[in-house]
């Protein structure tokens, strides 16, 4: 029994129990001595299992009416196969997904098929209604009742973007040259297996890949956002590729040189964070005899903003992808898509996020390229503070959103916003370490003495005009030692 065929021990337990003691008919199984000649016939039973809660089994090679195991020979099965994955591709929508092994059983050989159980329902019958759908009750194949097909709809689920199909049929070759899984085994701290149907497997459990049976694979469009060797082999991905440009200046006026991306974001994620390292400006420490160029953004606030912006962009607006500018003063990362309307911009610090794309943002959480949900804001916004950046700027446009970095500055450079935004983000991180802010904190986030007590005094008094802050302890009467936390704090 192929240990990848987790369906098999059911598919054996079901057949038991169908046969013996007296054969009798099951909604989850069905034997047949061979194949039906009516398509009409084959769709209405594919239609039923797919729609049937954990799906159902089929098997050829037992007599229709006394159960007799009989067996079956390689070249009808290849046969039966052929037929079934071809009705379930073209007669049904959406398409039915099936899986199949030749098993000995009483030491003869059956073909046992899989329907998988569908998550989009009803699956009916294709350039038709809804209501041509099917199901199984009582052991036999019907068709099902309005009421039935409203029951499907219910709990029927919406297909997330990258589950769906970024590619035609490819062959096993194919998919391996496409997708370099080598890299997410990698990433996933997997050793890869050691044949093409373990490497294969594992890959459709990853969902990048979907197997259709005895045709060969599609690539979902996580699979390609992920591991494509080449997105611009990708029609309708080929837009989503991550564009680097470097400009001249403080504006837009001169173009240095773009950058135009083409590998899946996750194998090439690593490359990118190197490449644009050696963009950005950097500062010359001096460490015993050695010198070392250290970068001004820090490496984690660049990972964090650059994971952002790919896993929480709006896939349905066409003919645009993540961009990363680089100017002489900052640097700006801005991805297609406003913030989901449950989400504001002065709360996404130290909340948890919500996502559109759950799928590739539960995975870069597993390829360790960006923090545990919810701490990479958290994160960036520490790691600013420690390189004595300004306040990260945040912004929602008219169709996208973007986070900017810039270059330290001194406090007497900020604008009175930028010392605001400073002081209320300071007092998110502290009140998320179980803390809280106060003038020294403040001043020591600013990189001032004791002296500039008297200017931090003033910021404090603005935020707190502005509502973006409040007294940790309002009974308090001391103006000195009074500690403040975020207004929702």
């Amino acid at each position: 029994m192929d240990i990848t065929k987790n369906w098999l021990s059911r598919a054996f337990a079901l057949l038991d129990n169908s046969l013996q003691p007296v054969p009798q008919e099951m909604n989850e199984i069905d034997w047949k001595e061979s194949l039906s000649p009516k398509g009409e016939k084959l769709a209405q039973h594919l239609s039923a299992f797919a729609n049937n809660p954990g799906g159902g089994i089929l098997v050829f090679g037992i007599e229709d009416k006394s159960g007799i195991v009989i067996g079956i020979n390689q070249q009808d099965a290849e046969n039966i196969m052929g037929k079934l994955s071809s009705v379930g591709r073209d007669s049904l929508d959406p398409m039915v997904i099936i899986d199949h092994s030749i098993e000995l059983y009483q030491d003869k050989p059956l073909l046992f098929v899989y329907i998988k159980e569908s998550s989009i329902k009803p699956v009916h019958f294709k350039s038709k209604s809804i209501e041509e759908s099917y199901i199984r009750t009582g052991g036999t194949t019907r068709k099902a009742s309005r009421q039935e097909v409203g029951g499907f709809m219910l709990n029927s689920k919406t297909p997330q973007f990258e589950e769906l199909h970024s590619s035609k049929v490819k062959s096993e070759f194919e998919v391996l040259t496409i997708l370099d899984y080598k890299t997410i085994f990698k990433l996933l701290e997997k050793p890869v297996p050691s044949n093409i149907e373990g490497i294969l497997y594992l890959m459709e459990h990853e969902k990048m890949i979907e197997k259709v049976d005895g045709v060969g694979y599609y690539i979902t469009n996580f699979g390609a956002l992920s591991a494509a060797n080449n997105l611009l082999d990708f029609d309708h991905l080929a837009r989503k590729t991550i564009r680097l440009i470097r400009y001249k200046g403080l504006n837009k006026n001169e173009t240095i040189k773009e950058f135009p991306g083409s590998k899946g974001y996750a194998i090439g994620f690593e490359g990118l964070i190197d490449f644009v390292k050696q963009l950005l400006p950097s500062s010359e420490i001096i460490k015993s005899a050695f010198r070392a160029e250290l970068s001004i953004y820090p490496e984690i606030a660049l990972r964090e903003l650059f994971a952002n912006a790919l896993i929480h962009q709006d896939f349905t607006i066409k003919g645009t992808g993540p961009v990363i500018e680089i100017f002489d003063d900052r640097i700006s990362i801005t991805n297609p898509g406003r913030l989901l309307p449950t989400k504001k911009i002065e709360r996404l610090i130290g909340t948890t996020p919500e996502s559109r794309n759950e799928v590739l943002a539960s995975s870069f959480r597993r390829f360790s390229i960006c923090e545990e949900r919810g701490s990479g804001f958290t994160k960036t916004v520490s790691a600013i503070e420690f390189y004595g950046l300004p306040p990260l700027k945040i912004e929602e446009l008219e169709n996208s959103f973007r986070v900017t970095m810039y270059v330290p500055k001194a406090f007497a450079q900020l604008t009175e916003q930028e010392r605001i935004e400073a002081c209320y983000q300071h007092s998110i991180v502290r009140y998320l370490s179980s803390g809280s802010m106060n003038n020294t904190s403040l001043r020591e986030r600013f990189k001032m003495s004791e002296r500039q007590r008297p200017q931090v005094s003033i910021v404090i008094k603005n935020a707190l005009i502005q509502g973006r802050i409040k007294p940790k302890d309002p009974l308090n009467a001391s103006t000195k030692y009074v500690e403040y936390i975020p207004y929702w704090g």
